[in-house]
Order: structure tokens, then C-alpha cells, then sequence
């Protein structure tokens, strides 16, 4: 309502300033003494008008500017985001002003829209560095369980919102520099998560958000946000990874640390074929280790891992296919590891795993299909 009033007054005032203007012109022939100009800039535009001629009506309007400011001053109040509403209408206002008339720029009016137009200016960037405040210090409570966080929620909310008023507006600029500024914000204080002692999983909380983020900015389309976009989905996937080889190394745990210590022993320059002639990775050793997951405790394990992770995930971003497929792919990719060094290291020793990899992919398939 109040960016319709606003509307409403400028076009009411243009006509009622450029006639009295036009009169006093005419009618005091100051029109004609062309070195009696003054240059000012408006807007990052050179505005000459004659000088008696402004002298005359900034008596005349002298009441104009200040009622105005206050008219503004009451359309932020009506909104939060009033301002966004205020700087369309008065860019907007100014931009067709400049295109429909010649005459426009000489006006007394161009400069006083011009001054309400810097004030517009000036409140939306106050409204958007106070919004960027607000998301950089908020504190998210470690009882966090997970879920989009509620300063994501809020910056999805002013984007709908200012993609909808700047929707027809000739010109853009300022809105763009500001969504930059405030999806700066919000993946800094996503970042922050990572010095908080949660009780939640921090990466998967950071997937989720960021994962949220990706898809939002892939349906809105905003170009000022491609660069974000990209960046969002490429955090996405460091925490999703980062989530998985935390969690992988429990299914497997003691055997997983059995074969860091081996290619921790090759890699200080034990030779391969040696590596069973030390105790602690001897042929007996990796036996013991090995009778510890049957397949069917693998098959235990892993079905303890699903129903986690299934409690970690929030059910609005239906992550758990995509965790699950990843956990999948990094337990074969681990099992593949395992079965390279037991033939490179314990060569000819007739040791092996429990389950093979068919029966590995058996176990992930039967767990998805039963949940």
C-alpha cells in the first residue's frame, strides 16, 4: 500500500512542478540569460537549471522536501522491507522522468527527487547491513538437532520477497550487490558452526544447509548468485564427505585402524612383504581382527549405521538416499583397499575377509529396500 501511495504522490507532484517552473520562467524571462547556470550532480547525473528559477521555487516548495522525507520515513515504518518498496518506486520514478522528458533534468523537481532518492539509497543499505548483522552474530543453541537453521529460512524469505518488488523495476544494481552481501553472510555463520560444540553432527548440519541453499538458488536463477550457487554446492559436497569418513570407520572400525597402521608401515619404507614380520601386523594379528566381522556382524553394523543416520538427517531435504549411496560407495572403495593390501602385504597367506562384495553390495541393498 504504501509504495502505491508514494507512486501516487510523484506523479501527482511532476505535473504541479514542472507547470509552476514552466510559469515562472515565462513569466520572469529567466530563461534566457543562459551563462546564469549552476551545475550540480544528482544521482551521478549533471543537472543545470537557471538560478533565480530554483531560488524562486525552493521558496514556493519549501515545505516539499521535508514532507517527503517524513512520507518516507512512515513507508519504512509500514514494513520491514519497506525500503526496497520506497528505492523501486523512486528509482524508478527518476528513470522514466529522465527517458520521457528532454526538459526533465533542468528541473526543480529532478533535484529533490534526486536528494529522496540518495535517502532511499541510504535506508535500504541500512536495512541491509542491520539484516547481515543479525545473521552474522546469531547464536545457534548446541541443542541443535539438525534441520535448516533459522537465519537460512530468513534469507530465503528477503529474496522471494525483494526478487517479487524488484520484479518490473528498471534497474536493479543495488539489489544485486545486497543479495551477494547477504548470502556472504549467511555461509559465513554456516561456516561458524564448526567452532560450536553441537550435539548434532556439524558436517551433516552444514550439508544440509548448504544443500538447501543449492537447490533454492537453483530455482530462483539469479545471476548476482551463480557464483553462490556453484560455491554452495561445492561445500555440500566437502561435508557430505567429510560426514561419510567420519561415520564409515565404525562398521569396520578395529580393521580399519589395522590397515592404517600397515600403509602407515609402508609408508616409512617397511617393504611390503615385511610388514607381517612385525608383531602388531603379523598374519595372526590380522586373523584375529579379521574373525571379528562375520559377515553377517558387518551386515549388523551397517544397519545400526542406517537407522543413525536416518535420525541425524532432517526428513525435509530427503538426504538419506544420497548419504547412503555415498556410504556405499566409500565402503567399497575401503573394502577394495583392504583386499589390495592383504594380497600385496599378506601374499600367498590364504587370509581373506568374511564377506566378499557381492555380499557387501547384498547387505546395502537389502537395508535400503527394507526402510
Amino acid at each position: 500500500f504504501s509504495e502505491q501511495m508514494l507512486e501516487k504522490v510523484l506523479k501527482e507532484l511532476q505535473p504541479l512542478c514542472s507547470a509552476e517552473q514552466d510559469f515562472i520562467e515565462k513569466f520572469f524571462l529567466l530563461n534566457q540569460d543562459a551563462a546564469d547556470l549552476e551545475v550540480l550532480k544528482v544521482n551521478m547525473r549533471t543537472v543545470s537549471f537557471p538560478e533565480p528559477t530554483t531560488r524562486l521555487l525552493s521558496e514556493i516548495f519549501s515545505s516539499l522536501e521535508p514532507e517527503l522525507r517524513s512520507f518516507l520515513d512512515v513507508c519504512n515504518k509500514v514494513h520491514p522491507f519497506s525500503c526496497l518498496q520506497v528505492l523501486v518506486t523512486l528509482n524508478d520514478s527518476v528513470f522514466e522522468m529522465w527517458g520521457s522528458s528532454s526538459s526533465f533534468p533542468s528541473s526543480f523537481l529532478s533535484t529533490v527527487l534526486g536528494n529522496m532518492l540518495l535517502l532511499a539509497k541510504s535506508s535500504f543499505n541500512k536495512c541491509i547491513g542491520t539484516l547481515c548483522k543479525e545473521i552474522e552474530e546469531v547464536k545457534v543453541s548446541s541443542k541443535v538437532r539438525g534441520g535448516i537453521l533459522p537465519f537460512v529460512i530468513r534469507f530465503e524469505e528477503f529474496v522471494n520477497f525483494s526478487e517479487e518488488v524488484f520484479r518490473s523495476a528498471q534497474r536493479r544494481g543495488e539489489l544485486d550487490k545486497a543479495l551477494v552481501r547477504l548470502a556472504g553472510s549467511v555461509f559465513s555463520s554456516i561456516n561458524s558452526l564448526s567452532s560450536v560444540n553441537l550435539k548434532a553432527n556439524t558436517d551433516m548440519i552444514m550439508m544440509e544447509n548448504f544443500h538447501h541453499i543449492h537447490c533454492f538458488l537453483c530455482q530462483k536463477k539469479i545471476d548476482c548468485l551463480e557464483g553462490k550457487k556453484r560455491e554452495a554446492k561445492q561445500r555440500y559436497s566437502q561435508h557430505l564427505e567429510k560426514y561419510v569418513i567420519k561415520y564409515l570407520g565404525q562398521p569396520l572400525e578395529k580393521l580399519n585402524n589395522f590397515f592404517e597402521g600397515v600403509k602407515a608401515r609402508v609408508a616409512q619404507g617397511v617393504k611390503e612383504e615385511e610388514v607381517s614380520f612385525h608383531l602388531a601386523y603379523s598374519k595372526q594379528e590380522l586373523r584375529k581382527v579379521i574373525e571379528k566381522y562375520s559377515g553377517k556382524e558387518v551386515k549388523r553394523a551397517l544397519e545400526t549405521l542406517y537407522r543413525k543416520i536416518h535420525k541425524d538427517l532432517s526428513p525435509e531435504e530427503n538426504l538419506l538416499p544420497v548419504v547412503w549411496h555415498a556410504m556405499e560407495q566409500e565402503f567399497i572403495r575401503q573394502y577394495q583397499e583392504f583386499e589390495d593390501l592383504i594380497q600385496r602385504c599378506y601374499s600367498g597367506s590364504g587370509i581373506s575377509m568374511d564377506f566378499t562384495m557381492e555380499d557387501l553390495l547384498n547387505y546395502f541393498n537389502s537395508i535400503t529396500l527394507s526402510n
